[in-house]
């Protein structure tokens, strides 16, 4: 019997990758939710880079100013539902460069 010619993949099941650069060193993630956000700036900026604000205007507004607070410019968020939209406009309004992506375009990139 012929014995074929196949890729064997790792165990792993993962390749190696060159290292990825950083294109937006001042930039944020977000993670949208129907009743609140989380929130991820560079480690360096704050004690706490990872923090949970609610999805209530006041809080959006404070978000915004915590953003500011850590020198961050350009935010990408996931467009979940409608849920984006008054953070995408609120974030606009205050003068940030909002990225709007596809989560599960994403949800491999670490």
């Amino acid at each position: 019997m012929a014995q074929r010619n196949r890729n064997i993949i790792p165990k792993s099941g993962k390749t190696r990758q060159p290292p990825m650069t950083i294109q937006h060193p001042n930039a944020a993630g977000i993670d949208i939710g129907s009743t609140s956000h989380f929130v991820a700036v560079p480690p360096d900026r704050d004690d706490e880079p990872i923090r949970e604000f609610p999805s209530f205007t006041a809080d959006l507004n404070a978000l915004a100013d915590w953003l500011k607070a850590c020198g961050v410019d350009t935010v990408a968020m996931e467009s979940t539902g409608v849920y984006w939209i008054p953070l995408f406009e609120l974030l606009e309004s205050h003068g940030f460069t909002v990225l709007l992506v596809n989560a599960r375009s994403v949800k491999n990139v670490s």
